[in-house]
């Protein structure tokens, strides 16, 4: 089972993202906010740290936040596209696009 990283995300909302910092490196997820939508339109991971399921983590802070704001989530970004097909837990907050 992969670390649970989620206690390390950050929304940056002046950035429009959510990230993790470790170190030199930042793992984020970029939005843009509508009036009751957020849009997640990138992740990035730094290859150093990918397959420790920061990116999962990210994206998972993401629509709970989403959720707790009562936003539609609008999945644009493929890695979030691909989180949501594997669950559907969050199929509630999601537009389709």
């Amino acid at each position: 089972m992969m670390p649970d990283n989620t206690e390390h995300v950050v929304n940056n909302a002046k950035k429009f993202r959510f990230e993790v910092i470790s170190g030199a490196l930042v793992s984020k997820l970029e939005y843009r906010l509508g009036r009751d939508t957020i849009a997640l339109v990138h992740t990035e991971v730094p290859e150093e740290l990918q397959g420790q399921g920061i990116g999962s983590a990210i994206v998972r802070t993401a629509l709970q936040h989403a959720r707790d704001n009562e936003l539609t989530v609008l999945p644009y970004c493929p890695f979030v596209a691909s989180y949501l097909a594997r669950h559907p837990e969050w199929e509630d907050i999601v537009s389709s696009v």
